[in-house]
């Protein structure tokens, strides 16, 4: 049944209901047992111990168990313990991240309304919500939280607030006359009322058609409870490197134990052949790698935060780096979700509203003398006058400075009220100065409203505004009476009009004039405007009775305001940083599609004229809707969607490869910020449901910051890779070392504790340095890397593999020469050689394209400490003679100390070498 295709008494027939009487009490009772509470259900969620164990049943937690009993089995038990604490840390973090993700239906429990007042049984009583059923007759007031669907039966003035479930700007006018012969999208019903939506003016009758999950409201509760959220782009590419690890590991130990027990003659040469075999696969897993990523992600949350971004899920700081696209809601996201005045039209001429530079307001544009003076500054003082006076809605009071720009009452209403108030004329003072004595009420019928005020007593107390008017009224008439003012829609309004207010003379309103008048207002409605018409009528006697209604006849047309929810300062220069960056934006909105395309083509989301609204959407097929969203035919701005349609636009984006963000503040937005990417909820203007669906909070509600945070995702993302490609570099060229050395005819190159002395050193400090390397110079100047890029792509595997075999032939190299002049340290000399040269490559993988000479040395100081406390490291197990026996080292000469160094310069001229190349042959 859809209720807003039928009569208020034909809905209430098919519920068995009635007008007056409500439902009887055995009915209710029986409705109950039948529908269930009015109440959102939350479906099994994950238990505690399910949340712990995602956390631990992954590949990388495999491996890091492996290696944590295989270095227990070879007596190191400091890196065991190590390993298992890192597990431990990361499982903490990932449950606490995921504990909160669960707490989504919390919020949308907490829009539920506690007690309502309904018709049953012909009283009207007070009842729980959670009581209502299908058919209950429900009274609504200002103020009033709507308890659950409902057709309208009866209103008088009656508005709804429906931003958060439909992202309609404005509120929504209801009436309960108005049939529908066709299905109109939800923001459209106007003689329906929906769970969880605020009344903002006026009172009505409703009968319920839907309750507790049935409802709107709970359609989106059951939409984010059914999104089954997919791995980010790291985990899926750590997963895939963990397995190649894992295999990898596995065929070096039986190819290093093959190769070794060749030439063991006894059983515990073959033990130590096995205990090399085994610590070469333990150094060949990168153990650090998971609290590096860790660190690296955390401190990324902390750097976000200090510029208004709220990290709730660790992963989403490395996935915004992978962002494609940002599908963004309009209201509250990219406007400011205030109605406000931004255009007005008066004799003859258009006004726009200017942003005060570094406010979030508007102003007007006040340039030319010849608006701050003379008859134009009287015609707009009069429109100002005219729309703060016929107005319910006041000012705020000032118990805080940001309150001087918030008006009580309903939006479109208090727009006018601010902007009187932004000219110096306050509706307190104006309301004391010119007191109202009668009025019209709107109604939908007449679109209109008006309002009569007492004049001031003489002349001099007469507003400057209204001076010019009463000036060229009958000359007969000496002092002022009163004056009717007429606001609302100018299709209503200009046929009451005989005259117009033109630079300060009243002229005749001809057919020519009339056409111009609905011109700009044409004008004004094609960019989205709410446009709204005042005049004005002088009379001597205050109207009475049955006389009121004729004062809206013989009107003077002021001029007409052009209201809309307009876009955040910041956000047109942000757009343009994501186009810069390879980011494409799209609008999804719920709001009216003119309305949307002119914001959209304000801040540089699209220059077509071109939009596609939620019943066009109903109307492609899946292959229609990919070319519709990505690829030559995309269309930038989708309007009048519902919270499915959103789902299945982000869907559409997802499966053809791209990284989407989804931004939103409302209930609606919801289910599309957990079926996203990375959703990222508004902190201030944002509803709880949308910052518990969210893996990002916005703080100040800055677009400009999501920028940011794709900045800063961007350059962990590239941090991680620098990591990984320096650690398998160095675990290559360990690996060639130990299975090189026996075939060039020495013994075992590495002993099982130097192997593992490498690999923490290595896996330490220089690993964790580089995970605060500050960001490349191009990052926002190149696209976004694709979902599907492998973590070795772009050249990975090559470096990995020239530089594991440069570093392995050095070491090699200088360890056989020193191993067949007889040398007794030779072994040790290779060690410190394999040391220093991949903590020389640590200081050249900081950058891939840059030459370390570009960079400077000191630009990461962390890095700086960690070359230096490294290589004092090395140096204190070469030289300190309790180390020396824990290693087996022997002291190093200087001719030996100098080939060490040496060491460390060839990689240097070998990785700039590769960094030229790669400039002169790639683009950044």
């Amino acid at each position: 049944m859809d209720a807003s295709r039928q009569t208020a008494d034909d809905a209430l027939k098919s519920l068995a209901s009635d007008r007056v009487a409500g439902l009887g009490a055995t009915e209710a009772a029986a409705l109950l047992a039948e529908h269930g509470p009015n109440e959102l259900t939350e479906r099994a969620g994950r238990s505690r111990l399910a949340i712990v164990g995602e956390q631990l049943l992954n590949v990388m937690t495999f491996i890091l168990f492996a290696a944590a009993i295989l270095s227990g089995v070879l007596g190191d038990w400091i890196e065991a313990g190590v390993i298992l604490a890192i597990v431990v840390l990361n499982a903490v973090l990932g449950y606490t991240q995921e504990f909160r993700a669960e707490q989504s239906m919390a919020a949308l429990k907490r829009m539920s309304v506690p007690t309502v007042k309904v018709r049953r049984g012909g009283q009207v009583l007070e009842i729980s919500s959670r009581d209502l059923v299908p058919g209950d007759v429900v009274l609504l007031e200002t103020g009033n939280v709507v308890p659950a669907d409902g057709r309208v039966l009866s209103s008088a003035n009656l508005r709804t607030q429906e931003a958060a479930l439909t992202g309609e700007s404005e509120a929504v006018e209801k009436d309960g006359t108005i049939v529908f012969e066709a299905p109109k999208p939800l923001a459209e019903r106007r003689n329906m009322v929906y769970a969880g939506t605020i009344v903002s003016y006026g009172r009505g009758e409703v009968v319920v058609t839907a309750t507790g999950m049935s409802t709107e409201l709970g359609k989106i509760a059951g939409l984010i409870q059914s999104v089954k959220k997919e791995k980010t782009p790291l985990q899926k590419r750590l997963d895939r490197l963990g397995k190649g690890l894992a295999i990898a590991a596995g065929v070096l130990v039986a190819v290093v134990f093959l190769l070794g027990i060749r030439t063991a003659g006894t059983r515990e040469e073959v033990f130590e052949v096995l205990l090399t075999a085994v610590s070469l696969a333990v150094a060949a897993i990168p153990e650090a790698m998971t609290a590096v990523v860790t660190i690296a992600l955390s401190l990324g949350a902390q750097r976000m935060l200090k510029r208004k971004a709220l990290i709730r899920k660790l992963p989403a700081v490395e996935t915004l780096g992978s962002v494609s696209v940002i599908c963004s809601d309009k209201t509250g996201t990219l406007t400011q979700n205030r109605m406000t005045v931004t255009a007005i039209d008066i004799a003859n001429r258009r006004i726009d509203l200017v942003q005060r530079e570094g406010e979030g307001r508007l102003t007007l544009e006040r340039v030319a003398s010849v608006e701050a003076e003379g008859p134009r500054a009287s015609t707009l003082d009069l429109l100002l006058v005219g729309g703060a006076l016929c107005n319910d809605a006041i000012l705020a009071r000032q118990e805080k400075p940001e309150d001087a720009r918030r008006a009580v009452g309903d939006p479109t209403e208090g727009a006018l009220v601010l902007a009187a108030a932004e000219y110096g004329a306050r509706k307190d003072e104006l309301d004391q100065a010119l007191p109202r004595v009668a009025e019209l009420p709107f109604d939908s019928e007449r679109k209109r409203m008006t309002t009569v005020h007492r004049m001031p007593a003489g002349d001099a107390e007469l507003p400057e505004a209204l001076r010019a008017l009463w000036a060229r009224r009958s000359e007969s008439v000496e002092t002022p009476g009163f004056l009717a003012v007429t606001k609302g829609a100018i299709d209503g309004l200009l046929p009451l009009c005989r005259s117009l207010w033109v630079e300060g003379a009243l002229v005749p309103l001809d057919d020519d004039r009339r056409r111009r008048v609905m011109g700009a207002h044409d004008e004004l409605a094609a960019q989205g405007m709410r446009v709204l018409a005042v005049a004005v009528r002088p009379l001597d006697e205050p109207p009475a009775g049955p006389d009121l209604a004729g004062i809206e006849s013989d009107l003077i047309l002021v001029g007409l305001f052009g209201i809309l929810d307009p876009a955040r300062p910041e956000v047109a220069d942000a757009v343009a940083r994501c186009r810069a960056a390879g980011i494409r934006p799209v609008m999804i909105t719920g709001d009216h599609p003119l309305t949307a395309r002119h914001i959209a083509r304000q801040i540089g989301i699209t220059e077509s004229e071109e939009f596609l609204t939620g019943q066009d959407l109903d109307t492609l097929t899946e292959n229609q809707l990919r070319d519709r969203v990505n690829g030559p035919k995309a269309v930038a701005v989708f309007a009048r969607v519902s919270p499915e349609h959103k789902i299945r636009l982000v869907g559409s984006l997802q499966e053809q490869g791209l990284v989407v963000a989804m931004t939103g503040d409302g209930v609606n937005d919801a289910p599309a910020l957990r079926k996203a990417d990375i959703g990222v909820a508004m902190g201030i203007t944002g509803t709880d449901v949308a910052r518990d669906a969210a893996e990002m909070v916005l703080l100040d509600d800055n677009f400009a910051t999501i920028v940011a945070a794709v900045e800063e995702g961007r350059k962990i993302y590239d941090n991680i890779r620098k990591f990984i490609k320096y650690l398998l570099s160095c675990n290559a060229s360990e690996i060639v070392v130990m299975l090189a050395g026996p075939l060039l005819g020495m013994p075992l190159p590495l002993l099982p504790l130097q192997i593992l002395w490498m690999n923490l050193v290595t896996d330490g400090l220089p690993a964790l340095a580089l995970g605060v390397e500050p960001a490349e110079e191009n990052i926002m100047k190149r696209p976004p890397y694709t979902s599907e890029e492998s973590i070795f792509g772009r050249g990975l595997v090559p470096f990995v593999a020239v530089m594991g075999v440069v570093m392995s032939l050095i070491a090699l190299g200088v360890g056989l020469w020193s191993y067949r002049t007889g040398d007794p340290a030779w072994q040790t000399l290779l060690f410190t050689t394999l040391i220093f040269s991949q903590v020389v490559l640590a200081l050249e993988v900081r950058s891939e394209r840059s030459s370390l000479f570009h960079l400077g040395l000191f630009t990461n100081p962390l890095m700086v400490g960690a070359f230096f406390s490294t290589v004092a490291l090395q140096v204190a197990v070469v030289y300190v003679p309790v180390l020396q026996r824990v290693f087996r080292t022997a002291p190093l000469g200087a001719r030996d100390l100098l080939v060490v160094l040496g060491s460390g310069v060839v990689v240097v001229v070998v990785v700039e070498a590769w960094k030229l190349v790669l400039r002169r042959t790639t683009k950044a």
